[in-house]
């Protein structure tokens, strides 16, 4: 099993090279990709060096595998050269999330629409995977008809820059406008400005959480609106969700279903001051969720509270999961 993380030295990629060593994927031989003024440089891996490679000798290598956190401009380039070889590409950009022709996958809800044809592999944006994995099991018993969403983003979701941002303004440095990945202070602040504003008024985060929901849980007729606003916690996304279903539930059958779902942990216990933080997720693969209640304003209508580390499930644990799937359910057609 021969497999790639191209952008290996991002924020994401660090984290992919720790998740595949946690989950034992078996690899024989790992190849690290990254941009040109990252080639050369010595990367850890289950006790090895490995030296960083170029794009070109990436795609020579035929592998079985490449987790891509690189971007969406150089997956929409590379991506394909990848696929042409044979090399099933997970991607972890915005590049091919909503192409029709491309599976959009979290693998506990729809890893069975997985196949042996599929070998540009979309991974959601870490705000839609942590919200919809807790909202399946829902969907699937009660149909949601309208969703309310206003998300809590760490800056680590922007990238190394976003936390060089913070750091520097922690420190109390100065920094020029290239530098910084806002246009206002992170730090000790809240910016409802995640990602770029579009026509219609809304960030394209915001639209994310809308469109990507939709494909993933396969129904396009829900109601969704969304507010993301990226807050000074290093790691970590909150997500206040108001959920409003075609049919009756109890809050009781909301915390069964959500307690025998595969990658959630409930923490909802109020009176004892439990719920889901992102300081106590860092670094755990699981999605959290608590503040689970009935809103009394709308006939049945449920509020939750839902909160993930965005670099592990939002990012690099999803991607190494797909990879997981298709290695135990003999969906890969290796190179060998």
């Amino acid at each position: 099993m021969k497999v790639a993380v191209v952008g290996v030295t991002g924020l994401v990629g660090t984290v992919m090279l720790k998740v595949l060593e946690e989950q034992h994927i078996p690899i024989t031989e790992l190849v690290p990709v990254a941009s040109a003024r990252s080639v050369g440089k010595e990367i850890a891996f289950a006790g090895k060096n490995y030296t960083v490679v170029s794009m070109e000798d990436g795609i020579a290598a035929k592998c079985d595998i490449a987790l891509f956190s690189a971007g969406g401009g150089v997956s929409k380039e590379y991506a394909p050269q990848f696929a042409a070889v044979g090399t099933v590409v997970i991607d972890n950009s915005s590049a091919w999330r909503m192409d029709p022709d491309k599976q959009l996958v979290v693998p506990e809800i729809n890893g069975s629409a997985l196949s042996a044809e599929d070998l540009i592999i979309a991974n959601p944006n870490c705000s839609t995977i942590q919200m919809v994995l807790a909202l399946a099991p829902l969907h699937r018993r009660f149909k949601i008809k309208r969703l309310v969403i206003s998300t809590y983003q760490s800056f680590t979701g922007t990238g190394a820059v976003a936390v060089n941002q913070y750091q520097s303004e922690k420190e109390g440095k100065e920094q020029t406008a290239e530098e910084m990945a806002y246009p206002h202070p992170i730090f000790e602040n809240c910016l409802p400005h995640c990602d770029v504003f579009l026509d219609n008024g809304y960030t394209r985060e915001e639209m994310k959480l809308v469109h990507e929901t939709r494909k993933i849980l396969g129904d396009q007729s829900i109601n969704i609106t969304a507010t993301a606003v990226r807050v000074p916690v290093n790691g970590g996304h909150s997500e206040s969700i108001n959920v409003e279903f075609e049919n009756e539930y109890t809050v009781s059958e909301v915390h069964e279903l959500l307690n025998n779902a595969e990658g959630i942990t409930i923490q909802d216990d109020p009176e004892n001051n439990v719920y889901p933080m992102p300081l106590m997720a860092k670094s755990k693969d699981d999605v959290f969720v608590g503040r689970i209640r009935r809103d009394h304003s709308v006939k049945n209508g449920l509020n939750l509270w839902v909160v993930s580390d965005n670099l592990r499930k939002g990012a690099a644990t999803n991607a190494v999961q797909i990879a997981r799937y298709l290695i135990d359910n003999n969906v890969l057609e290796t190179n060998a």
